[in-house]
């Protein structure tokens, strides 16, 4: 394996920091190695916060539920999927505009996906740690307002980035054939090697834990189809001028 490969294999996710902080120059590489993602036609439909004031960091750190750990590394981004400034420019070309499709929500949030995974590619490959914050929309509404986001563009998720100050193991992922079909859809083996795969996430969390986490893969997604739906979603995107027409 190449180096690139062996970095993507490696890959953790950072909660804790040290106090160093990220040269400015190294953090604005890291932005434009983000913006070099691929791009649907171009259009680039994301905008990256960069949020530097302390008390807004402990702000979004509990908007996000708690994540003491955005207030704490050398810098937070909010990445949002942005249609505002692409549909602007636009109508000052001439064209008649439709907003609110579905598929300009799709467009921006593989967009924002896309840069968000080049910056952090980049950051790895210099030594710095990374953990992406979901918990961004549990609260988007708060934080929109917070960061003054206007219509057409939402906060997707936050990334922390630091040096880091732990080495946690890298966790397993689901077996290759789970995940790559060849020519259609099969399904036949998943409930298998499914299973297989709860036994390797029950020994990687008691190993992590010393003991005190007896769980595993398909435990550990039963909230996420029950109390984290997030169902404010769906009005939040609208009321955002993302109409899903």
């Amino acid at each position: 394996m190449n180096s690139t490969i062996e970095l993507l294999l490696s890959h953790r996710s950072i909660r804790k920091f040290t106090d160093q902080k990220i040269p400015r120059e190294l953090f604005e590489t890291l932005i434009r190695a983000g913006q070099s993602a691929a791009t649907s036609n171009h259009v680039q439909a994301y905008t990256i916060i960069h949020v530097v004031n302390p008390e807004n960091r402990r702000k979004l750190a509990e908007l996000a539920g708690g994540q003491g750990y955005v207030a704490d590394c050398s810098d937070f981004l909010v990445f949002c999927a942005d249609m505002k400034r692409s549909t602007e420019a636009a109508e000052r070309a001439g064209a008649e505009v439709v907003l609110g499709m579905t598929e300009q929500l799709l467009v921006a949030s593989i967009d924002t996906a896309l840069v968000a995974q080049n910056v952090a590619i980049a950051a790895e490959s210099e030594g710095l740690g990374l953990c992406y914050i979901g918990g961004i929309r549990n609260n988007p509404a708060e934080v929109s307002a917070l960061l003054r986001l206007p219509d057409h563009v939402y906060p997707a998720f936050g990334m922390c980035l630091g040096y880091p100050d732990q080495q946690p193991e890298v966790k397993p992922r689901l077996p290759l054939a789970s995940v790559l079909k060849e020519d259609y859809y099969q399904d036949e083996q998943d409930a298998t090697l499914v299973a297989e795969f709860d036994d390797t996430m029950r020994q990687y969390y008691l190993e992590r834990t010393a003991g005190n986490k007896d769980t595993n893969w398909s435990q550990q997604l039963k909230p996420l189809f029950t109390s984290k739906l997030r169902p404010h979603m769906k009005d939040f995107l609208k009321g955002k001028g993302f109409k899903m027409k």
